[in-house]
């Protein structure tokens, strides 16, 4: 099954979080940040999105930083997904 983002909506993979620290502590699932940084797997067409023409600029394969707590959560085959807006992302990483 594929998932096809709608519109100006985005599907994205997010980043495992870190396991440990810099200095080397290992950290518990709950003291891990949720991550930020994501893999985009597919984009919508873009198009007219409440009356405004929306051009998409963010491309599958693109590694984006996203709002914290932004879009739908979904899980698929095992793997879990997010949808968010094109507006949701902050960043490109390049």
């Amino acid at each position: 099954m594929t998932i096809k983002p709608l519109a100006d909506r985005i599907l994205i993979k997010m980043e495992e979080a870190e396991e440990t620290t810099k200095s080397g502590i290992v950290l518990a699932g709950s003291a891990k940040e949720k991550p930020q940084i994501a893999q985009v797997i597919a984009v919508g067409p873009g198009g007219v999105v409440d009356g405004k023409e929306v051009e998409m600029y963010i491309k599958t394969g693109d590694r984006v930083i996203t709002s914290k707590y932004s879009g739908t959560e979904i899980k698929l085959d095992g793997e879990e997904y997010t949808i968010v807006r094109q507006s949701d992302v902050l960043a490109v990483v390049e």
